[in-house]
Formats: structure tokens, sequence, C-alpha cells
């Protein structure tokens, strides 16, 4: 029996019942990869269901507010993909009349669409005979070939995607790409997957050999570098506070945030308060400056880690810029700030 023989037997036993799995429209295809990039189903589940009723259509997520769609998003992380799907959703509107591309090629003139997303999309709506290679497939593919090649290389990239393509079955690529992905995420798991029921361990490479831990190979990453972050947390006797729009790149654009002083370490009280004397917003006005979390909060992203501090600063008159409280929860705002928000309780 061939490799995907096995595979999509297996798949046809053990898939999950999800949403995009009843559907070969592209618009709800694109928008479930695009919200499972770098995020499980589990998590990515209810947004896809959110966004799907908040917006049916992809017009109605190309006439949406960027505001909008990243206050959906909230909590997903990698806020770029929110955006890019904002754009894409308006190309294909205003440049394609709402009809999505009908191939690879012409998918990945998409912003924020890359082979994956592609040759996911071309193969469920369209049968096109593209195979997918996420982290999922590098890990089967790695494991039962006993493939070496560092899989975040530009040769592992094109090595593992010429045997996916080799092996993907012709007459049904949309259901292979499917089995594949799902036997890595559910049975050919990163950590300790169960071998002895895996219908390949009778010649899976890595299960003969006992190395399962040791595939796939992954060239390490660079350092991760420390940042240390202090956002002041303005309230004023009339129930304000201010909340600022991060500009410029980065991979917060446009949420909003309090006030922030980035420093070199972690600030005593007496520190701040001699930061903060310098701000022009406070220039002649009285305040009371309090540490609202006694441990600093880390927040981890892929390429840095951020210790954070929320200061409470009480001030004696109204601020320029001020908001009421109670929209506070109206804006996007990164996780790191709506969790504060959420527990602060304004």
């Amino acid at each position: 029996m061939t490799f995907s023989k096995i595979l999509t037997d297996w798949y046809s036993v053990n898939k999950r019942q999800l949403p995009w799995r009843q559907t070969t429209n592209p618009y709800y295809i694109w928008l479930s990869e695009i919200i499972l990039q770098q995020t499980q189903i589990k998590q990515g589940l209810p947004y896809y269901e959110d966004f799907v009723s908040v917006f049916p259509t992809v017009f109605d997520l190309a006439h949406a507010n960027e505001a909008e769609i990243l206050k959906l998003w909230q909590g997903l992380g990698y806020y770029s993909r929110a955006r890019n799907l904002h754009f894409a959703a308006k190309y294909v509107v205003e440049d394609l009349n709402g009809v999505f591309p009908t191939n690879y090629k012409d998918l990945l003139k998409l912003k924020g669409v890359g082979d994956y997303t592609a040759s996911a999309i071309a193969s469920i709506c369209y049968n096109e005979v593209s195979a997918v290679v996420d982290g999922n497939v590098y890990r089967v593919l790695s494991r039962y070939f006993g493939i070496y090649t560092p899989i975040n290389s530009s040769k592992g990239a094109k090595e593992f995607k010429a045997l996916a393509q080799e092996l993907i079955d012709k007459k049904d690529p949309a259901t292979f790409n499917q089995a594949v992905m799902e036997f890595g995420a559910i049975q050919c798991k990163p950590k300790s997957p169960d071998c002895t029921v895996c219908p390949f361990n009778s010649s899976c490479f890595a299960y003969g050999k006992d190395e399962i831990t040791e595939l796939p190979v992954k060239i390490k990453a660079a350092k991760v570098s420390k940042k240390y972050f202090n956002f002041l947390v303005f309230l004023t006797p009339d129930h304000t506070t201010i909340l600022e729009q991060r500009q410029g790149k980065g991979i917060w654009q446009n949420l909003y945030q309090f006030p922030l002083i980035e420093s070199k370490k972690a600030l005593t009280s007496k520190e701040l308060e001699q930061e903060l004397e310098n701000l022009e917003v406070l220039k002649g006005k009285t305040f009371d400056v309090s540490l609202y979390n006694k441990n600093e909060i880390v927040h981890k992203l892929s390429h840095q880690h951020l210790y954070t501090q929320f200061w409470i600063v009480e001030v004696d008159t109204n601020l320029k810029g001020e908001i009421p409280v109670s929209k506070v929860e109206d804006f996007p705002v990164p996780i790191l700030i709506g969790n504060f928000i959420e527990d602060f309780n304004f």
C-alpha cells in the first residue's frame, strides 16, 4: 500500500469535524488558513467562528475598518496577519470583483499568502495538485523518511516541498493535503507521539532508529533579546485615562496601548518618577505613582521577551487626549494590555 493511501485511510477514520472542512468556498478556506498560521486549532476555532459571523463575505471584510478587524483579532498575536487579511480582502473586492484567484500562482499574489496557504486553497477549492508543507508536514516527512536537512533552511524548504509534491495523491490532492496535516497534528505530534498505534510504525525511519526526538532538525534561532516596558496608566478625577496608537512598523502596529516608557532595566518607583517629571503631559500637574504588579510580567515573543510593569499614575486634573475609562475596552490592544485591562477592571 502506498504512503498516500495509508495516510488517507487513516484520515478517513481519525479526522476531526471542523467547520472549514464542510466547504470549498475559498473565502472560508483562506480565512481559516490565515487564522491558523502559528495558532493551534483549539485557540483559532473561536476566532474563525467570530470572523465568519461578523464578516460572512469577503465584501464585508473588505469594507470593515482596520480597528474593527484588529479588535476581533485581539489575543491571536502576530497582528500583521490581520492587517494582511484586510489588505488582501480589499484587493479581491476592488481588483478582482470579489472573485478569489483560482490557482496557486495567482493566490500567491494575495498579501500574506505564501506557498503553504496558496497550496492549501488551490488543492481544497480547485483540486490543484499542489502539496502543502507546514510544521506538521515537515515533522511527518522528516521522521518517516529520515531526513536531517534543517527544515528552516532554504535547502530544506525545497527538499521537503519536492518530496511532498512527489507523494501527493494526484487524483485527490485536497484529501491528501488535509490528511498529512491532520496526521502531524494528532498522531505524529512534536512530543511523545504514540508510535505503537501509528500505521507507519513498521516502516518509519525515526521509530526504527529510536530517533523520534531528533527529527525534524532545526537551525537554532538567534538569541532572544530583553526589553523593559513601563506602561503608564493615567487616572484622573473625571475617570479618564490615555491610550495611544502605536505608529511605524512592528508587531503591534496600529494597536493601542497605555503611554510607554522603555528602559534598560526594571525601574524603581523613584526612577520612574524622575522619568515622569520630563513628560509634557504632566507638566505643572500633581500626581501620585504606584506600581500595580509587584512582579514583572514577562511577555514572550518569538524574538524578544518583554519585562513589563504597569504604573498607576493618579493625576489631580484632566489630561490632553484623555478618554473615558469606560471606553478602554472598545480599542484593539495587544493581549498584554488586554489582560491588564481585564484584571484591573476600571
